[in-house]
């Protein structure tokens, strides 16, 4: 019998495929359980249909994360921290401080942890940071690290 898997099974295949598995193993174990429908015509149709809008709606969300990455690439950041002697500050600046400045400078809100510091940030001056907005997209913005008066 020819089923749609609702969720990942073990042993049979992942969400959304088309699989064949023995009529007992459907209706006493797949079917009961919400795991698996029918692979009739309208539902194969209806889940091609599924794929499509989350393959579009991927796409829209990769091309926003590309405009957003070309944005960031023009911004820099100032950070302001406690510093000694020397320029060196106490404890370093973290992903939530740079996105929370990024927040009130520039007015774009970003998640702190798609934020990645290679490096502690324990020196004033200006850093490089990654910002990793989607799968494949990723853009550099100029963190300017200074001491609090």
């Amino acid at each position: 019998m020819k089923v749609i898997l609702q969720a990942d099974v073990k042993g049979s295949g992942k969400r959304g495929e088309i699989v064949n598995v023995s009529d007992g193993y459907a209706r006493n174990f797949l079917f009961p359980r919400g795991l698996a429908v029918e692979a009739t015509p309208a539902a194969i149709h209806a889940q091609q249909t599924r794929l499509d809008a989350l393959e579009h709606k991927r796409q829209q969300e990769e091309i926003a994360a590309r405009e957003l990455a070309k944005k960031i690439q023009k911004m820099g950041v100032d950070v302001k921290i406690r510093a000694g002697e020397g320029g060196r500050i106490f404890g370093s600046v973290s992903n939530k401080q740079i996105a929370d400045a990024m927040l009130a400078q520039h007015g774009l809100e970003l998640d702190h942890k798609k934020i990645v510091i290679k490096e502690p940030i324990k020196e004033l001056g200006d850093h490089q940071v990654q910002v990793k907005l989607y799968a494949n997209v990723a853009s550099t913005i100029v963190v300017h690290v200074s001491a609090e008066e």
